[in-house]
């Protein structure tokens, strides 16, 4: 049997044992956070690499943040209008489309509504448009942030057009484009993107946009570019998701007539 003095110290090296492997686990680094899998490899992928992003800048507000800083105050008399979107915008050369007007590009590739929530101020309060044409939600059906319900997409919808009008700024509301399986690198983007909650969204947004209250525009791209099958025109998106040049030419001019309708309507 052990004396007292004995059991002291043995409980007293266990203590100090267990006190020295707690430290030591508090030092190994963190093992890295997992992310469940969507069913879609490349989806899986995406997000992957997007943890950085969805962690220290969910918004991606660094993104035109000195760009947003450097513009200059619209002038008297002129037409400001800011492009907001996802990566469909991104990639629009609004230049190259609507040469001298004063069109300012706020895309962000992959971006759902949540994220555009989150740097609608600075991104487009801030600048001050007379309009803002949004064209968002494909990603958000995706999945890129995580799963979406249609009514939490449909309510970013509105929170976005309820805060352009509080700062009265008038709301263009695109719809959703259409997609396509037709080629090899279309069938990620079409397997992730069901074209029935695409029609859901649709109908939503465009019965919003004809609510009188809502003082919103509804831009029709969808019925522009589907073909007869419900799926996006093989040869005006090569991925089946992302319009291509000829795409962006039908687009054009039905974004500039949608603007005319807009300057001609009553403030918000």
């Amino acid at each position: 049997m052990l004396s007292s003095s004995a059991a002291k110290f043995g409980i007293a090296k266990t203590g100090i044992f267990l006190l020295l492997s707690l430290t030591l686990l508090a030092q190994q680094p963190a093992a890295p956070p997992t992310i469940p899998s969507t069913g879609f490899a490349g989806l899986d992928q995406y997000r992957a690499r997007r943890i950085a992003v969805f962690t220290d800048d969910f918004g991606q507000l660094a993104r035109y943040r000195d760009a947003d800083a450097a513009l200059k105050p619209a002038a008297p008399g002129e037409n400001r209008v800011v492009f907001f979107g996802d990566s469909i915008t991104d990639i629009w050369h609004l230049d190259e489309y609507f040469p001298g007007k004063p069109y300012i590009n706020r895309g962000i590739g992959g971006q759902t509504t949540p994220q555009m929530l989150v740097r609608f101020r600075q991104d487009v309060i801030d600048l001050q448009p007379k309009i803002v044409i949004i064209l968002a939600g494909t990603n958000d059906i995706a999945g890129n942030t995580g799963p979406m319900r249609l009514e939490d997409i449909e309510a970013d919808y509105a929170s976005l057009a309820e805060l352009a009008r509080a700062n009265n700024i008038k709301v263009i509301y695109c719809s959703v484009l259409p997609v396509h399986n037709y080629t090899e690198r279309s069938k990620d983007f079409f397997a992730q993107r069901s074209p029935e909650k695409i029609l859901a969204l649709n109908r939503w947004l465009q019965n919003y946009c004809a609510t009188a209250s809502n003082s919103c525009v509804y831009l029709d791209y969808f019925s522009a570019l589907v073909d007869d099958k419900g799926l996006m025109k093989k040869d005006l998106a090569d991925d089946g998701l992302h319009p291509n040049a000829a795409g962006f030419k039908i687009m054009a001019p039905m974004a500039d007539a949608a603007i005319e309708k807009a300057l001609a309507s009553p403030k918000p």
